[in-house]
């Protein structure tokens, strides 16, 4: 028996007047409508209507049956509502997980998204590994890496990332400029911790790709503390782009060796199901896909300008 379903019925032969009526406003027949009021009198062993050929009455079991009943069927019509409107408007707690590094970008994202839908509620984690969002619960992960293993997840890429080689003025001045890779072991290099990043340095130009393994003098495991360390003056660091172009654009460094790039990384949006999908998990991967292309261009262009090269 699906009680929900027979008390719902029991409720509107109630409010209705009679069987008939009731039957007429749930599209089932009198005899359906009375069989299913009969088995829910069956289930909890108490006559609930006292029937006469004239009219219904309530018996001292069915009031009390109502009155603790009828809250149960408006909570779950309510919950359902709710639920089914979760794929249309966005609201409710939105938990994103994301790579440290990226949070520099992601937070004022967030509050430009958070002005778009007031009533989601932002949850944000950042950690140097890329979760599992089923088992973390997690509603969105931004995921950086060359390529994904197989997963049932949804991904979708949402933009590239590479780092580049920056030094100070006063480094430089006393250490002089590398004009190929190859001479970044003749100097002091500061190395990001990352799971991301190899031991080794991964430059590509036209004529293909040089692994470079530079002996490192200081490591840490936050890009800003890596920029830091290198405005400084303690030497040449490897730094996401989006991390490098402040201290470009201050002037506290310079880019080196801008021929060359490093090997692109991805990043995904990673969510678990495109079925139902709520709607502040769409919306939120919807306005990544369209403002993060024009964000990162922004950077770029200060990694492109000639004036911040050494």
């Amino acid at each position: 028996m699906d009680l929900l379903n027979n008390l719902r019925v029991f409720i509107r032969v109630v409010d209705c007047g009679s069987f008939t009526a009731a039957a007429d406003a749930l599209d089932l027949s009198t005899a359906q409508v009375s069989r299913l009021v009969a088995d829910l009198e069956e289930h909890v062993q108490a006559r609930l209507l006292q029937r006469t050929t004239r009219r219904l009455s309530l018996t001292d079991a069915g009031e009390r049956f109502l009155l603790r009943g009828r809250p149960i069927i408006d909570q779950m019509d309510e919950a359902t509502a709710e639920a089914r409107g979760a794929h249309i408007k966005p609201a409710g707690r939105l938990r994103v997980h994301s790579m440290s590094g990226l949070g520099v970008l992601l937070t004022p994202l967030i509050a430009r998204y958070g002005e778009l839908y007031p009533d989601v509620v932002f949850e944000l984690t950042l950690s140097q590994r890329n979760p599992d969002p089923l088992e973390d619960g997690h509603d969105v992960v931004i995921s950086i890496a060359p390529e994904l293993a197989d997963s049932q997840l949804v991904a979708q890429v949402i933009g590239q990332i590479y780092s580049v080689p920056c030094a100070s003025p006063h480094y430089l001045k006393r250490r002089g400029v590398p004009t190929h890779p190859q001479g970044l072991s003749e100097h002091q290099c500061l190395r990001l911790i990352d799971p991301l990043y190899s031991d080794q340095w991964l430059f590509e130009d036209d004529g293909g790709e040089h692994a470079i393994s530079p002996t490192a003098t200081f490591q840490c495991n936050v890009a800003e503390s890596l920029v830091k360390a290198s405005e400084a003056g303690m030497g040449v660091s490897l730094i996401p782009f989006y991390a490098a172009t402040r201290a470009l654009s201050d002037g506290t460094l310079l880019r080196l060796l801008p021929a060359w790039r490093l090997r692109e990384r991805n990043v995904h949006a990673l969510y678990p199901s495109r079925r139902f999908l709520d709607a502040k998990v769409r919306t939120w991967v919807d306005f990544l896909k369209a403002e993060l292309p024009g964000l990162f261009a922004a950077h770029e262009a200060i990694l492109n300008d000639p004036r911040h090269w050494a």
